[in-house]
C-alpha cells in the first residue's frame, strides 16, 4: 500500500507539472531517472505506473512475455491466451451511467444514441511486454531524446537522437506525450489481408479487399542504431498497400515512404492505377484527405488513432485516468470471424466480438490550429499507458459538435512481441454509418515475409500494380 501511495502521488505531481509547465529541458531530472527502470521501480520503461490500482481492478505490470500456446503454429492465426476469462461487467445503456467517470464523451454518446448498445468488460490482462532490446532503448532514450519543433508548415514538433522505443518515457508536456505515440515500438515485418467496410445506415455494405505488406525499421533489432540517424529524418516505414476487390478497383496500389518525424522530410507517395498504367506521386494521402476505401467516413491521419504530421493541431495533456478501452481482443481475431458476424444486422459492430478492459490511459487533446484546416476542429486520444498506442479517440466537427468516435482493437502478436490491430471503427453519429478495418479475416498475417527496400520503389509499384 505504501509503494501504491508513492505511485499516486509521483503520478499526480507528473502530471500538475505537465499540466502547468510549458516545455522542460529533455533530459530527466535524477529523481525521475530513478524513479524508472524495468524491475522495482515505481514507473516502467515506457513510463506506465507499475503498480495496480487501489481496488484491485488493474493489476501491476511484470515483466513477462505471453508464453506461447500450445497449439500456436508460425503463421496462422493466434489462441486466445484469456480464453477462459469471463465477463466481469456488461454495461448497458441503463447502467452506463454509474461507470461515467471510466468511459469516454464518445462511449457516452454511443449508449445514449443507441438503445442496444453494450459493452463487455472483461479482467483486465497488462500484456504489453516488449523484447529486451525495446526497454533498453526506452531507458537510453530518457538521456538521448531532445524535443525539437520548426517553423515549417504551422510549426512541426518532432526530436532528435532517440531510437527504437518512446521518447520521451517521461513526458513533461503534452507535445512529448503526443511524440511516444509516433516514436513507439510497432510491428517490423507485415503481409497481411485486410478488409475495409463501410457501412450504409440500413446495415448494408460492400467489403473492399487489400494486400498490405510493411517494414518498420525503427524497432527492428536487426537494423543498427547508427543506421537509425540522430536526427531520426530519413525513411522509417516502408508501406504498400493494394486493392485486390471489389473488381472494378482491383490492382489500385498506394506506395508510401514514411519519416519517423516530419520536421526535416515529408511522407512520400506514389499512386498507381491500372487503367490509366500510370505511377503518380501522391500528395494527397496524407492529414484529412479520405482513407482508402472509406466512402468518406475516415481520414488517413487517424488509421492507428493518429499518423503523420504533427503540424495542424496544438497539443494539451489532460491527465491520466482509467477508462474502459478495447484490449485483448483475440476472440475478435480468428479465421471464422468473417464480416457478416462482425457487422451485426444494425449496421455496427457485433459487440460479442469487442473485449473491453480498464486501464490507466493518457488523455490528449488536439486543437485545430488557426490558419489551418481539417475535417476535426478538435481530437481527443486515449492512450494506453504500457505502450503508448491509442486505443480510442473523439473526433469533432468544425461546429464543435461531437462527430465520429474512434476506436482501436489492437492484441500483442506473442510471437513477434508487438501489438498490431485485429480490427479498427468508426462511428458517425451524423450519419448512423460505421467504418470498420478488420486484419486477416481470409488469411493469417505473415510476419516472415521479407523484402529489401527496392520491393519499395515507384518502379516495383507499377510491375505489381497490374489487374
Amino acid at each position: 500500500m505504501f509503494l501504491l501511495k508513492q505511485v499516486v502521488i509521483f503520478s499526480l505531481l507528473l502530471v500538475m507539472s505537465v499540466l502547468n509547465g510549458g516545455y522542460a529541458e529533455a533530459a530527466v531530472t535524477s529523481k525521475e531517472r530513478r524513479s524508472i527502470g524495468l524491475e522495482g521501480t515505481l514507473l516502467t520503461p515506457s513510463g506506465a505506473v507499475r503498480a495496480g490500482n487501489a481496488e484491485g481492478t488493474i493489476p501491476e505490470w511484470k515483466n513477462e512475455v505471453l508464453p506461447l500456446p500450445e497449439d500456436f503454429l508460425p503463421g496462422t492465426f493466434h489462441p486466445d491466451p484469456f480464453a477462459a476469462d469471463k465477463v466481469r461487467l456488461k454495461l448497458t445503456s441503463e447502467n452506463y451511467m454509474q461507470y461515467v467517470d471510466k468511459l469516454s464523451l464518445g462511449q457516452q454518446k454511443m449508449f445514449k444514441t443507441y438503445d442496444d448498445y453494450f459493452m463487455n468488460v472483461y479482467p483486465t490482462r497488462r500484456s504489453a511486454v516488449y523484447k529486451p532490446h525495446v526497454y533498453e532503448a526506452a531507458l537510453k532514450n530518457l538521456e538521448r531524446s531532445e524535443f525539437r519543433e520548426t517553423d515549417s508548415h504551422m510549426g512541426m514538433i518532432g526530436f532528435t537522437g532517440a531510437r527504437r522505443a518512446w521518447a520521451f518515457p517521461i513526458p513533461h508536456n503534452a507535445d512529448e506525450a503526443m511524440l511516444n505515440h509516433q516514436s513507439r515500438p510497432r510491428l517490423v515485418w507485415n503481409k497481411s489481408r485486410e478488409v475495409t467496410i463501410p457501412v450504409a445506415s440500413d446495415g448494408s455494405y460492400e467489403v473492399s479487399h487489400l494486400d498490405v505488406e510493411f517494414h518498420n525499421k525503427w524497432s527492428d533489432i536487426e537494423v543498427a542504431e547508427g543506421d537509425l540517424s540522430a536526427r531520426p529524418m530519413d525513411t522509417v516505414l516502408f508501406y504498400s498497400q493494394t486493392l485486390t476487390g471489389p473488381a472494378r478497383v482491383a490492382g489500385q496500389v498506394v506506395l508510401a515512404l514514411e519519416p519517423l518525424t516530419f520536421t526535416d522530410t515529408f511522407r512520400k507517395a506514389w499512386s498507381y492505377s491500372p487503367g490509366q498504367r500510370r505511377v503518380k506521386r501522391a500528395p494527397q494521402i496524407i492529414y484529412d484527405n479520405p482513407m482508402t476505401a472509406s466512402d468518406g467516413l475516415g481520414t488517413t491521419d487517424q488509421v492507428f488513432g493518429f499518423n503523420g504530421p504533427t503540424d495542424r493541431f496544438s497539443y494539451k495533456l489532460l491527465g491520466k485516468r482509467e477508462i474502459f478501452v478495447p484490449y485483448n481482443p483475440y476472440k475478435l481475431f480468428a479465421q471464422e470471424v468473417t464480416p457478416d458476424k462482425v457487422i451485426a444486422a444494425s449496421g455496427r459492430f457485433n459487440q460479442d466480438y469487442a473485449r473491453y478492459e480498464l486501464h490507466r490511459v493518457w488523455i490528449i487533446e488536439a486543437v485545430l490550429k488557426e490558419g489551418t484546416s481539417h475535417e476535426y476542429s478538435k481530437r481527443v486520444f486515449y492512450l494506453d499507458e504500457d505502450s503508448w498506442e491509442v486505443m480510442l479517440a473523439d473526433n469533432y466537427d468544425r461546429r464543435g459538435g461531437l462527430w465520429r468516435h474512434w476506436e482501436d482493437h489492437q492484441i500483442f502478436y506473442y510471437d513477434v512481441g508487438s501489438i498490431h490491430r485485429a480490427a479498427e471503427l468508426q462511428y458517425d453519429f451524423d450519419a448512423h454509418r460505421m467504418l470498420a478495418l478488420l486484419i486477416g479475416k481470409s488469411k493469417a498475417p505473415d510476419f516472415s515475409w521479407r523484402a529489401g527496400d527496392e520491393y519499395f520503389t515507384s518502379s516495383a509499384v507499377r510491375r505489381r500494380g497490374v489487374r
